[in-house]
């Protein structure tokens, strides 16, 4: 599951270019890690991404 549960970022699609300039498909997935986080005064496992716990919008539960 690779969606923040903070800001929503997920999986975003583009096109891979080789060097021969022929495209595919493929997809951008964010950096996503189940922390132990404290939600609504409770802690619980929620999934979250590095910008998100590193900006401190994530408050984490030891």
């Amino acid at each position: 599951m690779a969606k923040c549960e903070f800001c929503d970022k997920s999986v975003k699609f583009g096109i891979k270019v080789s060097h021969s300039h022929r495209r595919s498909n493929r997809t951008w997935k964010p950096n996503v890690k189940r922390v132990k986080a404290i939600v609504d005064g409770s802690p619980r496992r929620v999934y979250a991404c590095t910008r998100c716990l590193r900006s401190g919008k994530v408050t984490r539960a030891v």
